[in-house]
């Protein structure tokens, strides 16, 4: 494999792939969100339809009542997930395209890590929101995602170039790329488990008002929202923990030691146990609900930490890499 080659044209190609899908998921989430402001109106009217005996089941023995057709948002909602799919599409070619042009697994860099940790988020969430009942959630997956893009396409963004000689081992896409699918489904997990303590918050306080009471309203109920965040942490933490030990005999290869007490490892780490606590939590009894998810929450502000400050400001011994 030629690692002193790059191809240009595949590497424009992979940019344009990358501005594109941020382009198209920024219009998913305004047709998403659009779809978010006006279901409950359309909730309302089903129920009172339904009540007076016009609506699904209505109608009294004998008489069929034709379904009612797809309301104006439902339709929009419909188009902002279609649109959500083409932009994990194109984000995903434009990861393929960045490795073709490089000749090696494109995440060698912080640019390339993001994407992927995105890409990774987006696919969980395309797995664990495919019901139409909790399609309000993309809207709040989708905001994080457009951040991290944008962090990473404006003031990450490095040529395709060869990753420098320390990073040029097996170990690389086995590491980096764990961690990566590890990193983008805790994201899902994160959304989840604060939805559901502003979905809780609004169960204790039902008269409170205000745009945010209005839109946890809209959300699906609190023990949906705790369900996806148990099961997407349930996937992502072994998944995760077996990034960090694949990390540690990587170290021992390249840097003679499997632990340092490197920044890096050392918030690795501790995201690793806060979810470990979480999934412990989540099972005992009286830690089930806001407890638990309050801890879940912990480990989500731990990854963005490890992701951002740990990578960007502190120096150790990953500070070349910017990756996982």
């Amino acid at each position: 494999m030629n690692t002193d080659h790059i191809d240009i044209g595949l590497a424009r190609y992979s940019d344009w792939a990358f501005t594109t899908s941020v382009v198209v998921l920024v219009g998913a989430l305004l047709l998403l969100a659009v779809e978010l402001a006006y279901s409950r109106s359309r909730k309302v009217i089903e129920r009172e339809a339904v009540g007076a005996g016009v609506g699904p089941g209505g109608g009294g023995p004998g008489i069929v009542v034709e379904r009612p057709r797809r309301s104006v948002d439902e339709r929009i909602g419909g188009a902002g997930l279609a649109l959500t799919y083409l932009g994990i599409a194109l984000l995903l070619v434009c990861i393929v395209l960045r490795g073709m042009a490089t000749a090696r697994v494109p995440w060698g860099n912080m640019y390339e890590f993001i994407n992927l940790t995105c890409f990774s988020g987006l696919v969980a969430a395309a797995i664990v929101l495919r019901r139409p009942q909790v399609r309000a959630l993309w809207v709040f997956v989708l905001l994080p995602v457009l951040i991290l893009l944008t962090v990473s396409g404006r003031w990450l963004y490095t040529n395709a170039a060869p990753v420098m000689p320390a990073l040029q081992s097996y170990w690389l896409p086995i590491h980096v790329s764990v961690v990566s699918l590890g990193s983008g489904v805790f994201l899902v997990a994160g959304v989840a488990s604060i939805l559901f303590l502003l979905k809780m918050s609004k169960l204790e306080e039902p008269d409170r008002e205000g745009l945010v009471a209005r839109v946890v309203q809209r959300l699906p109920d609190a023990q949906t929202l705790d369900r996806i965040a148990y099961r997407t942490t349930i996937f992502a933490f072994p998944v995760f923990g077996f990034g960090v030990i694949f990390g540690a005999i990587w170290a021992e290869e390249a840097w003679g030691r499997y632990w340092g007490w490197d920044p890096k490892e050392t918030v690795s780490f501790i995201a690793w146990v806060i979810y470990a606590a979480y999934l412990h939590a989540r099972s005992t009894a009286g830690w089930r609900d806001k407890k638990a998810a309050w801890i879940n929450v912990a480990g989500f502000i731990a990854m963005v930490f490890n992701l951002f400050f740990i990578n960007l400001v502190t120096v150790g011994l990953h500070s070349y890499a910017g990756v996982g």
